[in-house]
Formats: C-alpha cells, structure tokens, sequence
C-alpha cells in the first residue's frame, strides 16, 4: 500500500477503463491503488473489443462519434506506450498510419511482431453487407450520412464484398466498407494492464467496494466488504468510479447493466480477414476475427437487470444470424461462450469527470464502448481534452449536476 499520507487516488473498478486510467495516473507519477474483487473478468471479458466509430455511427449519436473518432486516433501511442510498460515490445501497428478522407487516424497494420501479437490490434477495417434491396438501400442512406459527416467509406458491390471475404454468403448484394475500423483483443489489453501496474508497484486490492466513505461534504475514500485480509477501508485524496454496470450502486449516477451475450469461435485458419456485420431478422450481429484463427459473433442487448445467465435463445440468434452473414461459422469449434453487463447512460455517452462532490470522479457509463474510449477517457481525466470533456460531463444530468 503506499505511504501513509501519500495523496492516493483510488481507482474503483478492474475493467479496461479502470484499468487504464490507473496505468497512465502511474506512468504520470500519482500513486494509485486499484479496487476490484476480480479484475477483467466484467464487460471486458465478454467485449469484441471493436475500435469501429465509423461502421457503429448512427443518426442520433454524433457526439459519440467524435468521441470514438479522438479516442481511435489515440490507440495507437496508447497501445505502444502499454507494450513497453508490459515487456511485449513493439504494438504490431505504426503509429504514422494511413491518411483518409475527413480524418487520419493513425492505425495500420504492421509487418508482424510479437507485441502486435501479444495484443491482437488489427486495422483491417469493418465490412457492413446487405442481403435485400431494402438493406442495400438504407445502407446507401448512411453512406450518404457518412459522406456528410466526412467519414471515410467505400461502396461496394456483391462480388466485392466476397473479393475481400471470400467466406461470406453467396446472396450478400453489396456493402460499406469503413477501411480506418480496428479491434484489438480486451483480454490481452486487461493481461497487459495487469501486468503494466504490476510493474510499476501499483497495489491492487481484490475486494468488492461496498460504499463510499464521506467527511463532510467530500470523499474520501472507499469501504470494502470484509473477506480475509482486506482492509475495512482505503483512504485517497480522490476516487475514480469506474465500476462500470455497478458504478450507480455507489454513487448517483445514472448507469444501468444492459445484457450482451457473446459467443467466441474457433479455426486453425482465421476465417476472416475483418470485421463484418450485417442486420439479419432485424438484429444486427458481427464477426471479429482474431489472429489466431478465434471468431467472435456478437452481441445481444437485453435489459434484464444484473442477469448474466447465457441462454439458449440467445446464443440460437447468434448463430442463426452469423450463419446468414458466413455459412462457415457452423463448422468452427464453439470456444467459449459468456453473458456481460455493459453500463448504459440515457444518452449513451459515457460519464467522465468530476461529479459534482469534492474528491470523486466519474468514469463510467461507456456503454458498448469501453475499449474504444479507454484511451480518451484517460486523456479526459488527465486535462488533455478539455473540448471533448463536456460532452461526458456527470453535469449534463440534473439529479447530480
């Protein structure tokens, strides 16, 4: 634990959020102590870990789409500084990147290297296909809505579409590709960020907080459950909620758990070469593929409270939809399958900054995308994106403005 009447910030929650902004308090020189019963076993275990602002805009979340666009920009040194500090040398990406129409996001894929493959980041860009006229024409809408937001796209026919994935289902009759989309594994980020904080004598608390603890009007810290050697309390000068789907069981902040179930596939071949998505009987599903022949299909989105169970329905429309998109999948192996909790705001922008009471801050709320915005919420909390800052301020809510 550090010193005693050292100026702590306690970080609540071990999730790639949590995680991250741990890691760069560190590298800043701030102690820092992590709160978390099991970290990297919530949303970021059960995340695809897509970095695909692009191909996930729609028409009523602009303001989420800069946010992922500064944040994807930010992966890549994010990504080099988190390989150094976890021993995996270089990141498998170059940071100079390739330019494209309205933004340059800095992501390319690398020749090779450990560390690219101890991370599994990738920037093959996200295939969006349509099987129907219907499809094909409101995926023409949003190109157009793309066009006008300057967002690089490409049109593409049928047989283009299997030109780059072969793999996909004969009756696919065009799609978008949006060439500057990444994904990375979260698994192995949360691996490295373990690892990274370790190194730098991060402590690192496996207990559940239980409250917060309050002099007068400010925080001052976190109590824990009792279990063991835990400490009944961990005293900081400031505390950062980043519990994600649990964070509004300690604070008031407007966060709810939304069900995502997952399912993760295997090959001895990778059977893709990118991410494709599509809108099958009326649900939307991807596959991300990782390097090492593994293929995720997600994810639903259920409102069912703090429910985890995986169920049969669910994993059936998974691959129901999948198997429209890529015949092939029901010939892979079923690796895993797993049900998390992604934490939803009303407006489904993340909460970031501070909360109105002196000594806690916000960062939580990221919805569906924790992995993307890790980067930028560090940024955020570290006052390297002030213009950014306000469209995740906890202030935009009334009941704790």
């Amino acid at each position: 634990m550090p010193a005693k009447g050292a100026q702590v910030d306690v970080i609540v929650g071990g999730g790639v959020v949590g995680l991250s902004v741990a890691w760069r308090l560190a590298r800043e020189g701030r102690p820092v102590t992590v709160i978390d019963p099991a970290p990297g076993s919530g949303a970021s275990y059960a995340a695809a870990g897509m970095l695909a602002p692009v191909s996930e805009v729609t028409y009523t979340e602009a303001p989420l789409l800069r946010l992922g666009v500064a944040s994807l920009r930010r992966w890549p040194a994010f990504a080099a500084e988190l390989a150094a500090d976890a021993g995996l040398g270089t990141t498998g990406l170059d940071a100079g990147g390739r330019q494209s129409v309205g933004h340059a996001v800095g992501l390319r894929p690398a020749q090779g290297g450990p560390a690219g493959r101890g991370l599994d980041l990738r920037a093959e860009g996200t295939l969006d296909v349509a099987f129907g006229a219907d499809d094909l024409a409101a995926l023409e809408e949003l190109a157009a809505f793309m066009d006008k937001l300057g967002l690089p796209v490409e049109r593409l026919t049928g047989r283009e579409c299997r030109r780059l994935e072969p793999m996909l289902a004969p009756s696919v009759r065009g799609g978008l590709l949006a060439p500057d989309d990444a994904w990375v594994n979260p698994r192995r980020v949360t691996a490295a960020l373990l690892t990274a904080l370790e190194r730098r004598g991060v402590p690192l608390v496996r207990a559940r907080a239980s409250g917060l603890l309050h002099e007068g009007d400010a925080v001052v810290g976190v109590r824990l459950e009792p279990g063991g050697d835990v400490p009944a309390e961990v005293r900081g000068e400031r505390v950062v909620l980043a519990a994600g789907a649990w964070s509004a069981g300690l604070a008031d902040v407007p966060v709810r758990p939304v069900k995502g179930q997952i399912i993760r596939l295997r090959s001895p071949q990778p059977l893709l070469g990118r991410c494709v998505r599509g809108t099958v009987h009326g649900s939307s599903v991807y596959l991300v593929p990782r390097g090492d022949g593994e293929l995720v299909v997600g994810a639903t989105q259920e409102e069912m409270g703090f429910d985890t169970k995986v169920t049969a329905g669910g994993l059936y429309e998974l691959l129901r939809d999948a198997r429209e998109l890529v015949p092939g999948v029901t010939e892979l192996e079923v690796a895993d399958v797993v049900a998390g909790l992604r934490p939803g705001t009303p407006d489904n922008l993340p909460v970031i900054g501070p909360s109105g009471t002196p000594g806690l801050v916000y960062a939580t709320g990221h919805h569906r995308g924790g992995v993307l915005l890790a980067p930028l919420t560090t940024a955020i909390l570290l006052g390297e994106e002030s213009e950014l800052a306000a469209l995740c301020a906890p202030g935009r809510f009334r009941e704790f403005s």
